[in-house]
């Protein structure tokens, strides 16, 4: 299975979308009237494909912790069809984005969000290289109410030494 990202084109995931999941219950999702931007010192989204089809997007926006922007860092978010869960797909989508970020900018962290009770994107992040930091409380509203979700991340020395160790293998 060849997993890559790229920018989506004209027309792509144009349709609104239904949710598919528990998690993705935020009413459907307006498609893209034109493709999103896909600026990596900016926010960004790009197309996940496997084997030339298109199955979801992963995208970026920025947090900031302190007041320079030395304290920036992207919070990145996935979205993929029903058919591509479950294979390995989202880890590597969300490795392929945290190494972009990486390769990019100066950042030094590269962060993600998700419910609680989403244990399948928990271990694709930590599939990906991701740590869990803790419980966000109330973070998100979704299905009629605020849900609690939990904070990753992975710092610039954990992916570069994550992928020294890659490389060595």
């Amino acid at each position: 299975m060849s997993v890559l990202l790229r920018p989506l084109l004209p027309g792509e995931l144009s349709e609104p979308r239904d949710p598919q999941s528990e998690f993705d219950d935020y009413g459907p999702k307006a498609g893209y009237a034109t493709p999103p931007p896909c600026e990596v010192d900016a926010a960004g989204t790009l197309a996940i494909v496997v084997d030339d089809a298109l199955v979801g997007s992963v995208g970026w926006h920025w947090q900031q912790w302190g007041p320079s922007a030395a304290s920036r860092s992207p919070m990145i978010g996935i979205w993929l069809q029903k058919s591509a869960r479950g294979k390995g797909v989202g880890t590597q989508a969300q490795r392929l984005v945290a190494d972009l970020l990486f390769r990019h900018t100066q950042v030094n962290r590269v962060e993600a969000h998700t419910d609680v009770r989403n244990v399948a994107e928990q271990r694709a992040l930590e599939r990906a290289g991701f740590s869990q930091e803790g419980v966000v409380r109330g973070a998100h509203w979704r299905n009629g109410r605020h849900h609690d979700g939990f904070l990753y991340s992975v710092l610039r020395d954990e992916w570069a030494n994550s992928q020294a160790g890659a490389a060595s293998v």
